[in-house]
């Protein structure tokens, strides 16, 4: 599964060809959490509200990048990295 970005002890997924809807994945040491990314809505798993909150505020300036992302992992194109939140 191709990281695409990290941060603060976040790590940012994508998995090829993934079930929709399109989302991504953020671990935090041992939680996980999909993130829709249409809405960033959470689709399933959690994370701490603190790290939750940074992988939101990180998608919102991210989300063209992130759909483009999905849409590259569907045609098993490599998805491009994402600058991290800083």
């Amino acid at each position: 599964m191709p990281q695409i970005s990290s941060f603060y002890g976040i790590i940012i997924l994508m998995y090829w060809g993934d079930h929709e809807p399109p989302h991504f994945h953020a671990k935090y040491g041992e939680f996980e959490v999909l993130i829709c990314i249409s809405d960033l809505s959470i689709y399933s798993g959690y994370i701490p509200s603190r790290a939750l909150g940074l992988v939101i505020e990180w998608a919102s300036l991210h989300q063209e990048e992130l759909m483009q992302n999905w849409d590259n992992t569907k045609k098993f194109i490599p998805p491009q990295k994402i600058e991290p939140l800083k």
